[in-house]
């Protein structure tokens, strides 16, 4: 079966658009993808140093690969950012792919850490916590968000990028709606402009197997290793139900997406809050103290 782009064989099968692809045009159309959804959002602006987050996982490398190419060709550049929690024998694997990626790229690479920037690796939190309270995922998540926002800052860079995907998305919003926290589908929206920090995610409407393919036909290095807590929380059931679905009614996922960005627009402005400065850190937050401090404060009590 030929490309239909081009005469080489084709090797992808984008079934919910019909297109079979060779490696060189499907790997082409996930860097066009991306800059559209780029240019659409206004996500990167001339001049500007984006900080790039990179676990070392599938999403980031990539993310970290195609932004490096268009870099090459645009007026912006890059600075890649690895965060270490502090999981014994999980984050050293994926430490030592990416400073290898990155000296191969010619990108420059920081590390911070957890223990660092909070007195507490992820492992530590993890003995502090009520078990029956918090999960880990909330306890990582909400450290790591402030840790890629004091990054960004510490480097001087215009906006932080993720390869969060087009699949996570659609697991937050239903994670989301079935813990009964509407507000954050108000946080949802691709457009962060208004943001004192832009958070952008180039891969925002890039469906998962799309970025695990792109990476697997450029022959990225990444960890194959999932990280020992993951299966903690419910994403990963949520992500085999929608790619089950996904599979019988192809191009829903795309459907679901756009219904998604519509109904986080109309919270969003009905759950306007005015953001102030937290009490005790000085960060930006909704409330008189932010969750990371809040955060640090239950676990340390």
């Amino acid at each position: 079966m030929k490309c239909d782009r081009c005469e080489n064989a084709a090797v992808y099968s984008r079934k919910y658009s019909g297109e079979n692809l060779c490696s060189e045009c499907f790997s082409n159309s996930i860097l066009r993808k991306a800059a559209k959804t780029i240019s659409k959002y206004n996500m990167i602006q001339n001049g500007e140093l984006v900080c790039v987050a990179v676990s070392g996982g599938k999403d980031s490398l990539a993310l970290l690969h195609v932004l490096s190419k268009m870099a090459k060709n645009h007026n912006f550049r890059i600075h890649a950012v690895t965060i270490d929690e502090g999981i014994p024998g999980y984050r050293e694997e994926a430490l030592e792919i990416v400073r290898k990626f990155c000296r191969d790229l010619g990108v420059e690479h920081s590390v911070y850490t957890y223990k660092d920037l909070f007195d507490l690796t992820l492992d530590e939190s993890l003995k502090l916590r009520d078990e029956e309270k918090i999960s880990s995922c909330t306890i990582c998540g909400t450290f790591r968000r402030r840790s890629m926002d004091h990054a960004t800052k510490d480097i001087g860079a215009d906006a932080i990028a993720t390869g969060h995907n087009l699949d996570d998305t659609l697991q937050t919003f239903v994670i989301n709606t079935l813990s009964g926290d509407t507000n954050k589908i108000g946080w949802m929206d691709p457009d962060t402009s208004d943001n004192s920090i832009r958070k952008i995610k180039p891969f925002c409407e890039i469906y998962e197997s799309e970025i695990v393919f792109y990476a697997f036909t450029n022959n990225l290095p990444f960890q194959t290793e999932p990280c020992p807590h993951m299966n903690e929380g419910i994403r990963t059931e949520i992500r085999e139900f929608l790619n089950k679905l996904e599979n019988s009614h192809s191009g829903i996922k795309n459907n679901m997406y756009k219904s998604v960005l519509k109904l986080s627009q109309i919270v969003g402005d009905s759950n306007y809050k005015q953001k102030v400065s937290c009490l005790n850190c000085g960060n930006e937050c909704t409330g008189r103290i932010c969750s990371v401090c809040k955060m640090i404060v239950s676990l340390k009590d």
